[in-house]
């Protein structure tokens, strides 16, 4: 028996048996390659010029209390009415899109839209995956594709929130690829639907100071894959106004910010007040100077001073002098090992009036076991742990 092997150049091949008069076609992947004069040249669509722009990826992260889902409801209420941005400009009127796993839809989302002026019958909400006659809770990191073809009812969709973005990431959201992986069809929801896609998600605690960036909970990735990255800043000045700021770019502009204020508003056509957002002036500067008012976060080092005070004085106590002394060689602030300390409930005692200051963890009771000792000693620490 003969085989003669066609190749046909586009991936296909033949292999055709003479006695038997059948041909047999498989197809092999093939790389298409196409020239720079084969795709059209356009320029970026924004939503909101240098903030949002159609078919991207954004994210919007802050601390806990800076009102980042207010914000995000104040977007869809200019979206749904032709509303002005912070800086003036017109919205442009469409439908806005939204998925939380976070906070009540009728009880927080909705009167925070209307307490914003936005129209409801242009914000639309995931509710449930419907599979023959049942319905189950819509997970964004293996329904992305149904709701993709669900949103194409949309024909004016301008803007999809998730709300947390995390949640698309079906593997560990800390490690780089898979994070990457989980956001892919994250980022080709924004390209099939040609809209703004904007996820919200926390800054990581214990990082004020560095690059907002590297702030961004979770993986490294998070940051990379969004084309543009805000970031909400609370000042430690509690009268001050808080900060919505441009924390990176790659279509435009990655500086400056506007202020903004977070109030209760009445729910027109309700008895009842919602938060929502009153924009201020406009910031100039990089994102890292635009957010260095906030009050530092120094848990983490809090955390790293406790951990060094349990071990020198494990086995007993230790002059104040030599504990300032070694403190500073492993890099501890002495005002941060000072509220370990307290945190830790270790004592300062004197042995006399010429003895100098000495440190030591919370003494025991005198009659106790070695196994009853070691467990008082781990609740001590456990307990102290939940109090940083």
């Amino acid at each position: 028996m003969q085989h003669k092997i066609i190749g046909n150049g586009g991936g296909h091949f033949e292999s055709y048996d003479p006695a038997n008069k059948v041909a047999h076609v498989s197809v092999a992947p093939a790389v298409e390659i196409l020239p720079a004069s084969a795709f059209p040249v356009e320029p970026i669509r924004w939503l909101w010029d240098g903030w949002l722009a159609r078919g991207k990826l954004h994210i919007l992260a802050g601390g806990p209390g800076t009102g980042k889902t207010t914000i995000a409801m104040s977007f869809a209420a200019t979206i749904s009415t032709d509303g002005l941005w912070p800086d003036g400009t017109r919205a442009g009127l469409g439908d806005v899109l939204i998925w939380t796993g976070e906070d009540g839809i009728g009880d927080t989302l909705v009167p925070r839209l209307l307490a914003a002026g936005g129209d409801p019958a242009r914000v639309h909400f995931v509710n449930a995956i419907r599979d023959r006659g049942k319905a189950r809770t819509f997970d964004p990191a293996v329904d992305m594709a149904r709701l993709v073809e669900a949103a194409r009812r949309l024909p004016q969709l301008h803007l999809v929130i998730l709300d947390p973005v995390v949640a698309a990431v079906g593997g560990d959201s800390h490690k780089n690829t898979e994070t990457r992986r989980g956001l892919q069809p994250v980022v080709d929801l924004a390209t099939q639907l040609d809209c703004a896609v904007l996820g919200i998600t926390h800054l990581s605690k214990g990082t004020s100071g560095r690059d907002p960036l590297e702030r961004v909970a979770g993986s490294i990735a998070f940051g990379a894959v969004a084309r543009v990255v805000l970031a909400t800043v609370k000042p430690a000045d509690s009268e001050a106004a808080r900060r919505l700021v441009r924390a990176k770019s790659n279509l435009g502009a990655d500086t400056g910010g506007f202020e903004y204020q977070l109030f209760g508003a009445p729910v027109p056509g309700h008895d009842f007040m919602a938060q929502r957002v009153d924009w201020g002036g406009t910031l100039e500067g990089s994102a890292r100077e635009l957010m260095a008012v906030e009050q530092p976060d120094d848990s983490g080092a809090v955390e790293n001073a406790s951990s060094f005070l349990q071990d020198i004085l494990r086995e007993g106590p230790i002059s104040t002098k030599d504990i300032s002394e070694a403190a500073k060689a492993h890099g501890h602030a002495w005002s941060t090992v000072k509220r370990a300390k307290d945190a830790l409930g270790i004592k300062a005692t004197k042995a006399g009036f010429k003895s100098g200051w000495a440190w030591q963890m919370p003494l025991l009771p005198k009659e106790t076991s070695p196994a009853a000792e070691e467990d008082h000693l781990s609740q001590t620490w456990s307990s102290s742990d939940g109090d940083r």
